[in-house]
């Protein structure tokens, strides 16, 4: 008998198997997943997103996937907010439930809790944005070096969207982003197993590879298509779809498109595990290990915790 709350959480690179994982733990505890891929919250984004198949959907049940619109101010906070909730409500039928995705910090929010900011004048936000578009992602990399060296040297420096939300906090709060960062949290009332599956580079990148193409081979260029007009939302300044809109605005070719989708996710699987692997309690598993060995490793967990 389980006396208390466990969320099993998975993570790891993209295309690593960590979908069909979450299933087969799901039906063997009886539990129902909590997606936390923050790309799969969007209903009009499918292919692009790997979002779980249908046959895969039916297996298990899941939350939090295709349960927005694109045109939905949604962010990690309000996902912090909703999987909470539906935590408590799931906890009420069985003390073990399943929490699976990429998106490390929307795992971490769930986890551990947000570090919660001031607010900002949004003028401050619309200015960064412009000085984005004519004058490059390199000023504001600067300007972030200058205000706040240690989120400079700690973020991923190539998202323009994580440099803005730090500068924006520098500039309307006159203290760094850095600051904020780190202050206690509120408990949660279950414990963590983070069971981490990774492979060989060269595996992941491969795997990688072949899911381009069968995203490509399934249509992805048509649901890009569709999407195109709505290319500036937030929700689709993503890899798989940002790559396709410089085609159709005729900066790429369709095979140079292609090519960056792959190397701009290859880097992306890259940072994930730069991510993930922060956390030493994780247990890593590689990708083809049998699904008895790891119930039997979460089993141990649960009767130490």
């Amino acid at each position: 008998m389980i006396s208390k709350n466990y969320l099993i959480t998975i993570v790891g690179p993209t295309a690593i198997g960590k979908t069909a994982l979450s299933i087969q733990l799901a039906n063997y505890f009886k539990a129902e997943i909590i997606s936390c891929d923050s790309r799969q919250f969007y209903k009009e984004m499918t292919i692009g997103t790997a979002v779980p198949n249908t046959d895969e959907l039916a297996s298990a049940v899941h939350h939090f996937v295709q349960n927005r619109s694109i045109f939905d101010d949604y962010n990690v906070g309000s996902f912090e907010r909703d999987a909470l909730s539906k935590l408590d409500e799931l906890f009420q039928k069985n003390p073990v439930q399943i929490m699976v995705g990429g998106s490390g910090l929307y795992v971490d929010a769930v986890l551990k809790g947000l570090d919660y900011f001031p607010d900002v004048d949004p003028k401050i936000r619309e200015a960064l944005t412009n000085q984005l578009q004519e004058k490059g992602i390199e000023t504001l990399q600067e300007k972030l070096k200058e205000l706040d060296p240690e989120t400079y040297h700690s973020i991923a420096i190539d998202n323009p969207h994580r440099i803005m939300r730090a500068l924006e906090i520098c500039i309307g709060a006159e203290m760094p982003y850095s600051t904020f960062k780190n202050k206690p949290k509120t408990p949660r009332n279950f414990s963590s197993i983070k069971i981490g599956l990774n492979a060989e580079r060269e595996v992941i990148y491969n795997r990688i590879n072949k899911r381009v193409d069968n995203m490509l081979a399934n249509g992805l260029l048509e649901e890009a298509e569709k999407l195109y007009p709505n290319k500036d939302l937030n929700a689709l300044q993503t890899v798989g779809y940002r790559e396709l809109f410089s085609f159709f605005d005729g900066e790429f070719t369709q095979e140079f498109a292609i090519s960056e989708i792959k190397k701009n996710t290859r880097r992306f699987a890259k940072r994930q595990g730069t991510w993930f692997k922060k956390d030493e309690e994780t247990l890593w598993f590689d990708y083809q290990t049998n699904i008895n060995e790891i119930i039997t490793k979460i089993s141990d967990k649960i009767n130490d915790i």
